[in-house]
Formats: structure tokens, sequence, C-alpha cells
């Protein structure tokens, strides 16, 4: 915290950030960093004498995102995907495109089949489901396996 102090109090004498980072012997990467976050919880030098370290580490550097056991996309219901995917002529890619078109920033297709083997696997369901899931998310591998090396390749002849 000593060393943030320094560098809020340089980068407010109006030192430049190449110059702070070798006066502290950081990244500029970091001093940006640093900087940015101050400006973004509203610190400015000088800081208040009362602000202590943990204080100040507490407002710099809060967690960002979701609370831990919280998702950050919506969640399909997975009983209901597990039931479907049983059925004749219901793929586990045509559950995840209505999915995907009920909630457009919903999981990508590989996260989609991780979570529901998870779920399955907490649940010990028979493993003919489980068995479609992993053959469904192994082809889905291997195409994109497939279609990235496509790409190097057309690329490459460019």
């Amino acid at each position: 915290m000593r060393q943030l102090r320094h560098l809020l109090r340089l980068s407010s004498d109006g030192v430049s950030v190449r110059d702070i980072s070798d006066v502290l012997g950081i990244a500029r990467s970091a001093v940006q960093d640093s900087i940015g976050r101050a400006s973004a919880a509203g610190l400015s030098w000088p800081l208040a004498a009362d602000l202590a370290d943990d204080v100040l580490e507490g407002r710099l550097f809060t967690r960002a995102g979701v609370k831990q056991g919280q998702s950050r996309r919506p969640e399909p219901d997975w009983s209901v995907i597990a039931v479907e995917v049983k059925k004749p002529g219901v793929t586990l890619s045509l559950l995840w495109e209505e999915y995907r078109a009920v909630h457009p920033d919903g999981y990508a297709f590989s996260r989609f089949c991780e979570l529901l083997l998870t779920w399955i696997q907490r649940r010990a369901i028979p493993t003919k489901p489980l068995d479609i899931i992993r053959k469904g998310c192994f082809i889905a591998s291997v195409w994109a396996i497939h279609f990235s090396f496509r790409l190097l390749t057309v690329n490459r002849l460019r």
C-alpha cells in the first residue's frame, strides 16, 4: 500500500506513467491499472489522513464479478434438457440452439455440454444420456479443431 500511495502522489504531480514505472520498478501496465482503479474508486491525491491500508485496498481491489455460487449467465433447466436429450431425433446441438434463441448471451456449446455432464454426474442419472452427451461434445470438439485447422491452413496459403 505504501508503494500505491507513492504511485498516486507521483501521478498527481504530473509524472508520466513511464517515469512512475521506472521509479517504482513495476510494469507500466500495473501503473496504468492502479491509476485507473483509483479514479474508478473516486480516489485522488492527497488521500484522506484516516484512510487505513485495509480500507484503501478494499476500495481499489474489490472483487468484480459475481458472488461465489452464482452464475454469470442464465442457466437452462438441466432436468428438462436431460429428459429432452433422451427423445428420438433430439440432439444436444438442437437443445443448445433453442437455449441460445431464448438467451443470446448464454453459454457456448462446449460449456453448455460441460455443465450438463456435470449436472447429470451429480445426480447419478443412467449412463445412456451421458453417453449421448459425451458423444455430442466429442463431435463438437473434433469439429472445432478441424475448423480451426482449416482456417490456419487457408490463412497460410494466402
